[in-house]
């Protein structure tokens, strides 16, 4: 009998690391644009809308992904509240990152600005309400998504600690390379 995966493929790796560093660098962008002023704020700003839209495409290729290689099963004896948590969890990270790139797009779409992808094409704008009031809510939806998946993310990697350090089992070692496996 075959033994079972301990380790998630180089392609769930990539996809989640990849989408970590592109979350790191929104939230450096974002705040290089916050604290700069004239066309290298919104340099930053468009920058920040690309790499947004790249976040969503990403995820969505993630999910197919995950759809055809499921997640490795938690450790034996892990008590159904974690796994229950643990699966809310990574459902949650999928919501938020689509839903806070479309409220981005959907802003900058009822705002009549142009999404410029690095400089190769115009994203197309959605088919929503052009207003200053329609882009204002959806850039407050945006920006309440964000702050939830900060406080996502804080929990994520409390809950990969906690493995680590307190159930000292081999679930970060099967997201992290360079962590050894536990016997």
């Amino acid at each position: 009998m075959a033994e079972p995966r301990n380790r998630y493929s180089i392609v769930s790796l990539v996809f989640h690391w990849g989408l970590a560093l592109l979350v790191l660098c929104q939230v450096l962008l974002i705040t290089a644009k916050e604290a700069t002023d004239g066309p290298i704020s919104r340099e930053f700003l468009q920058i920040h809308k690309a790499l947004g839209l790249t976040v969503l495409v990403l995820t969505l290729a993630r999910i197919g992904w995950r759809m055809a290689n499921p997640a490795l099963p938690m450790p034996p004896g892990t008590p159904d509240w974690q796994k229950f948590a643990a699966k809310a969890t990574h459902v949650l990270f999928y919501v938020l990152l689509i839903g806070i790139p479309m409220f981005g797009w959907a802003a900058a779409s009822a705002g009549g600005r142009d999404i410029p992808w690095f400089g190769l094409f115009n994203w197309p704008l959605l088919p929503v309400e052009q207003s200053r009031d329609m882009a204002g809510t959806l850039m407050g939806l945006h920006e309440a998504g964000v702050k939830v998946l900060y406080v996502l993310l804080a929990l994520h990697v409390l809950a990969a600690l906690k493995h680590h350090f307190v159930d000292r089992d081999n679930v970060l070692h099967r997201m992290i390379p360079l962590i050894r496996r536990r016997p």
